[in-house]
Parts: structure tokens; C-alpha cells; sequence
């Protein structure tokens, strides 16, 4: 029966790889999404560290210039090129005399804040202005001999126990939910093309014309689809492993680094999840009467995996997640590269419940495969 069964694994898997678009399709994912996200990370970073030049347009600058001034070396300043961000600042005629008297002295912001591209420089704006009047407020107390220490009665100490690694990984809970959904994607082509696609082409009846049972081609369909998975996940791991290394983590305070050992448990946690996709791809495929229906049922199916990943990566979720597919093994990824310690029983269930959920698509399919209706497409 094992001669059997790797005979049909290298059939599905040859016939397959003669589809060179197909497979390149399936392993686009795995290679353009670390390099999509080192390009987004290196930008993000680049804001973040150097914010450009906010150019707004300020009205009766004279009545304050120290105000001014103090934006312009926050890099706010007033502009008259076409970049000016459709913001201003309306300083009170009085403002002079106001902070003179130590009265309070207005300022008015006009800007559309329903607009998306303004609310980030409105809110830097904003923290710049109270920022000024912070240092305003100190001063003047300090003027009539007051210690500005008076006005703030709590002192409070954060002491961060975060390493730089942990720091690390919260970002790299972002890389492992691509990674975990690269096993869907990888090999779904494959699980169509060898369902819903060799039944359009007439050889899935002669192919159960020979002297196998259903099982075994249902097994050697999975194994066939969970190879590709696996590679797909081998890929990503690989490029973005070289990719990572080239956006400068640093300048944030911590850093990146896909560590063997991160990438031997993620392949080990990979194996059982690749099962799951393989047997839930192939099964919905055979539920589809054409190719094209196949195509549109497995994209609303891997909706699933991708909100629990998703759920798991920003924790907006109840803890039950833990124990279910995909997001238990996320969740487990992400303990470990974080450095914490990695909740075994949790990943054990969950990884139970995962390979339950391959054998029951597996014995579904292989009573699919004893129904004429199903060979036939009737």
C-alpha cells in the first residue's frame, strides 16, 4: 500500500509541477510578501525617526515669535510653496499683550479633521502646542517662586521589562500571520487543479478506474497539497530571513531575527496546519461543480484562517482563541519569539484539533469519492 500511496503522491505532485504558472502563482505570496513588508517597515521607520518638514500657514506670526520660532525647530513652519498642508494657525492680535499679563492667550487651529492625510500632522500640531504651553505654564510659576513640581503631585516611574527582542516581537506578529497564511495560499491552486480541475478534464473517473481505493487517492491528494504548502512556507521563511535583515530595527530600539530555532518550531507547527488546509481546500474544491466555483468558494472559505490570525495578532480576540486552530499556533510563535515560555498544553490542543479537522475532511472526501455524483460533476 506505501508503494501505492507514493506512486499517486508523485503522480499529483508531477502533474502539478508541469503547471509552472500555477505553482509560481502560489509561491508569488511566499516571495513578494516579506519584500512588500521590509519596503513598508523601512518607510514607517524613516517617518517615524526623521518626520519630515510639517508646512502649515500661520496668521499674525509678529504677535508671537517665540511660538514660532519654537515650531520651526520642531521642524512646524510656515509655508508659501505648493506643499502646505491645508492647515493654519490663527494667532489672537492680543496674544502679546495676553502673555504679558500672564493671561491665557488665544490660539485657533482651522484644518478638516474628516480628512485622513491631516489628522497625523493635526495631532503632531497639537502635541507641539501643548508642549509650548507646558514650558509657558513652568516659567510663570517659576516667576512668582513657585516650584512647577507643585502642579504635578504624582510622580510616576514606568519600568520597562521589555527586551529587545520582545520589543521585536510584536511586530513580528504581523510577519507570522503572513507566514501561517502562506500555507492557505501556496498550495490552493494545486488543491483545485487536482478536484474540481481533473474532473472538468475527465481523469479523475479514469483515475479511479484503476485498482485504488478512494482513501489512497485521497491521501495522496493531501500529501501532494501540503507538500507545495510546506514549500511555500519554507519559502517565506527563507526570504524573509534575508529580507529582515535589511531594515534598520535599531533606530526603533529593538530588533529582528528569524533564529533557526524560530524556524525549525515554525515548520514543526506548519506540518499539521498544512494537513488542515490541504484536506479543507480539496474538500470545499470537490463541493464546487466547476473550476471557476471552486475558485470562489475557497477564497470566501480562507476568509476563516485569516480572521483567526488576524484576531490573534492584535489581540482582539477572547482567550478561547488560544485553543483553536491557527490562532493557538500563532499565539505559541509569538511566545517564543517574544523569549517567553511557550504554552505547551495550549499549542498541543490546538494542534490536536487541527490535525481532528484534517481526518474528518479527509473521511469526508473519501465518501465524496464513492458518490457518481461527485466523480461526474452531476
Amino acid at each position: 500500500m506505501m508503494s501505492k500511496l507514493m506512486t499517486l503522491v508523485r503522480k499529483e505532485v508531477i502533474d502539478a509541477a508541469r503547471d509552472k504558472r500555477s505553482v509560481m502563482a502560489g509561491l508569488y505570496y511566499a516571495i513578494g510578501t516579506p519584500l512588500i513588508m521590509c519596503g513598508l517597515f523601512m518607510v514607517l521607520i524613516g517617518q517615524l525617526t526623521s518626520p519630515e518638514d510639517l508646512k502649515i500657514t500661520i496668521i499674525n506670526q509678529t504677535s508671537a515669535p517665540d511660538l514660532v520660532r519654537y515650531l520651526d525647530n520642531n521642524g512646524i513652519s510656515h509655508g508659501d510653496s505648493d506643499d502646505v498642508k491645508a492647515i493654519t494657525i490663527e494667532i489672537s492680535p492680543e496674544y502679546a499683550q495676553q502673555m504679558a499679563a500672564a493671561d491665557r492667550a488665544e490660539i485657533t487651529i482651522i484644518a478638516d479633521n474628516s480628512d485622513e492625510k491631516l489628522q497625523k500632522s493635526i495631532r503632531r500640531l497639537e502635541r507641539q502646542l501643548q508642549s509650548y504651553s507646558s514650558e509657558i505654564a513652568s516659567l510663570r510659576l517659576i516667576a512668582r517662586g513657585i516650584d512647577p513640581s507643585i502642579v504635578q503631585p504624582l510622580k510616576v516611574q514606568v519600568q520597562d521589562q521589555s527586551t529587545a527582542d520582545s520589543r521585536g516581537g510584536m511586530i513580528l506578529g504581523i510577519a507570522i500571520f503572513t507566514m501561517i497564511y502562506a500555507v492557505f495560499i501556496s498550495g490552493m491552486n494545486l488543491a483545485i487543479d487536482t478536484s474540481a480541475g481533473e474532473r472538468e478534464r475527465n481523469s479523475l473517473a479514469l483515475l479511479l478506474s484503476h485498482p485504488i481505493t478512494p482513501r489512497e487517492l485521497v491521501i495522496s491528494k493531501i500529501l501532494a497539497v501540503a507538500v507545495f504548502a510546506m514549500v511555500g512556507l519554507a519559502l517565506i521563511l527563507l526570504v524573509s530571513r534575508l529580507a529582515y535583515t535589511l531594515v534598520p530595527w535599531q533606530e526603533l530600539g529593538f530588533s529582528i531575527n528569524l533564529t533557526p530555532e524560530f524556524i525549525g518550531l515554525m515548520l514543526l507547527i506548519g506540518l499539521p496546519v498544512a494537513l488542515m488546509a490541504a484536506s479543507l481546500q480539496i474538500f470545499v474544491s470537490f463541493m464546487a461543480k466547476t473550476f471557476k466555483e471552486a475558485q470562489s468558494y475557497l477564497t470566501i472559505v480562507l476568509f476563516v484562517p485569516l480572521a483567526l490570525s488576524m484576531a490573534a495578532s492584535y489581540n482582539i480576540a477572547p482567550d478561547a482563541l488560544q485553543w483553536l486552530p491557527v490562532s493557538g499556533q500563532q499565539q505559541a510563535l509569538m511566545a517564543f519569539i517574544k523569549g517567553k515560555e511557550i504554552p505547551m498544553l495550549q499549542l498541543l490542543v490546538s494542534s490536536l484539533a487541527t490535525l481532528v479537522i484534517a481526518l474528518a475532511m479527509a473521511a469526508g472526501l473519501e465518501r465524496m469519492l464513492k458518490s457518481e455524483k461527485v466523480v461526474f460533476g452531476l
